[in-house]
């Protein structure tokens, strides 16, 4: 399957926003989960924000309020807007999409919260 492809990622203010993009090609069995994850310096992969087949999403409690996972199928493309950045929200950001017996990555996209 065709690894996703995530853009959007960037150098941000605290207090700024920003729109990830990442589009999944190739066929999508349902049900399946698609999101995003992001990994710090010296920290464990977390997960950030998910939406699933049936439309649930699911958001680590650290990003509720701020951040907003949505997807556009016409476009194989999930969507994580970012607002209200802090410095802890610096990471790289990977696209995941999973299904039973398909799991992928992005290569990710790096988003970093400075002044």
């Amino acid at each position: 399957q065709v690894q996703p492809v995530e853009s959007g990622g960037g150098l941000v203010q605290p207090g700024g926003s920003l729109r990830l993009s990442c589009v999944i090609s190739g066929i999508m069995f349902r049900p399946y989960t698609m999101g995003w994850y992001r990994q710090a310096p010296g920290k464990q992969r977390e997960l950030v924000a998910t939406v699933n087949s049936d439309g649930i999403t699911n958001y680590a409690d650290s990003v509720k309020g701020r951040f907003a996972i949505s997807r556009d199928m016409d476009k194989n493309t999930v969507y994580l807007q970012m607002n209200s950045l802090k410095p802890e929200d610096t990471a790289a950001y990977l696209c995941n999409f999973q299904s039973p017996g398909d799991f992928r990555w992005g290569q990710g996209t790096q988003v970093t919260v400075s002044s």
